[in-house]
């Protein structure tokens, strides 16, 4: 007797067309064009996922660093400035802080320009050559 694993094929087919739903025209009813353009979507979807942290970082340091400057620092600086004061602030949660609380932002900057001030100072005292 042959077996022909219809209902395995139905049922995978079926999955595809209703992945397809919503595409236009022949792309959401016939099962050879659905695939092509499920997969295709899958891909772009797979890519973006990896795209969107990106885009958010980057916007992120495009809203710290406006604030920053509006503060009178760079957006180099500034981070700069954190690390040395020892703020583990991420970038979504400073971002979030130049978008809402100006007042909370603006003691960060203050902040992290001590803090660079403080470095600046330390820095010639380490870097002098001991004598012997």
């Amino acid at each position: 007797m042959r077996v022909t694993n219809a209902v395995a094929s139905r049922r995978r087919r079926k999955r595809m067309l209703e992945m397809a739903k919503g595409y236009r025209l022949k792309r959401s009813k016939l099962y050879r064009y659905a695939s092509d353009a499920v997969d295709h979507g899958l891909q772009y979807a797979y890519r973006d996922r990896k795209t969107k942290k990106r885009n958010y970082r980057m916007l992120w340091q495009i809203r710290i660093n406006a604030a920053a400057r509006a503060g009178g620092i760079t957006y180099s600086r500034f981070m700069e400035g954190l690390k040395a004061a020892q703020i583990t602030l991420d970038r979504k949660v400073l971002a979030d802080l130049a978008a809402t609380d100006a007042s909370a932002f603006t003691k960060l900057v203050e902040l992290s320009q001590n803090a660079l001030k403080a470095k600046a100072s330390a820095a010639p005292a380490a870097a002098a050559p001991v004598a012997a």
